[in-house]
């Protein structure tokens, strides 16, 4: 009885260290995540405000670019899309950005040709 009770509390001590580990590795995510969007930020800033990119049409393409990055940070990182049970979800986002850019292609093509 001594000897399972002592492999009880090492094995709760073992799932403990790991469960701090996995949250300390998840907080180093949030934090780059974090200072990346800021980056992102001010990336699209910096280009507007200071008038780097002369093209409208290339700005409007940079900025879209950054959007789109943000976006999977927001997914993958703050709302924990990466994990086990998110399959389904993942599928309907990317099957719905899939037909929003296939329609977009589409109407972009009717309109300009």
């Amino acid at each position: 009885m001594q000897t399972n009770l002592q492999q009880q509390t090492n094995l709760n001590t073992v799932t403990s260290q790991q469960n701090h580990k996995k949250k300390a590795k998840e907080f180093k995510h949030h934090v780059w995540s974090y200072i990346a969007s800021i980056v992102l930020t001010a990336l699209a800033f910096l280009a507007v405000g200071y008038n780097v990119i002369e093209s409208p049409l290339v700005i409007g393409m940079f900025i879209l670019l950054l959007a789109v990055v943000q976006v999977v940070f927001q997914l993958y990182i703050w709302m924990h899309m990466n994990e086990k049970g998110h399959e389904m979800p993942q599928m309907f986002i990317l099957g719905g950005a899939s037909i929003a850019i296939i329609t977009v292609a589409a109407l972009m093509l009717l309109i300009w040709w």
